[in-house]
């Protein structure tokens, strides 16, 4: 059986090649909207599910793995700016503060679902208006939940983090681990092999 990646984020491909996990990629171009209503973690659960199921319609007899990561300040979701503007807001909001980035993972298989979440705390050093107008231009902010990227210039302004390294960068790599050997798509056995 295959596994099917159902996500366009280079991020989320490169973890699972750092796994050493055997994988294809399909985009997923599902709507992304979701009701306010909603907490974080279960918007970012019914996103992986959606994207997930979405890409399952072109692949029923493999493995499809869904993920959305999104950042929560004090209740408020803050997923990818769409602006330069925005991107500077949610910059302001979250330095000198600890927020949660959540990661809702999904992954179908033989007519069956396992969705999970995963919730690592990040906080922000304080930044000065000229740190994040600097950030803001460099673009690495505008395709990332609360606009930074841990994995690149924006680590610079992350004075810690508690939990998974990997879930803020949009995969949390044990819990995919643990899913992929609940499933029986692996073994510890294989893994060793590999």
């Amino acid at each position: 059986m295959k596994l099917i990646l159902a996500s366009r984020s280079p991020r989320r491909h490169d973890i699972l090649q750092w796994m050493g996990i055997p994988f294809e990629t399909d985009i997923c171009t599902a709507a992304e909207d979701l009701p306010d209503s909603l907490s974080a973690a279960d918007a970012v659960q019914m996103l992986a599910l959606r994207k997930a199921q979405y890409v399952q319609q072109a692949h029923p007899d493999a493995l499809v793995l869904g993920a959305d990561t999104v950042v929560e300040l004090n209740g408020a979701i803050l997923g990818k700016p769409d602006s330069e503007e925005k991107a500077v807001a949610y910059l302001s909001e979250l330095q000198g503060k600890t927020h949660t980035v959540y990661t809702g993972v999904a992954l179908l298989y033989s007519n069956r679902k396992d969705v999970r979440v995963c919730k690592t705390e990040v906080t922000f050093r304080p930044m000065s208006e000229l740190e994040i107008q600097w950030y803001v231009k460099t673009g690495e902010p505008m395709d990332k939940a609360g606009a930074y990227g841990l994995q690149g210039l924006g680590s610079v302004f992350v004075d810690r983090i508690k939990g998974n390294y990997f879930n803020v960068i949009g995969l949390p790599a044990p819990l995919v681990y643990e899913m992929l050997l609940d499933s029986g798509f692996m073994t510890q056995e294989r893994q060793m092999l590999l």
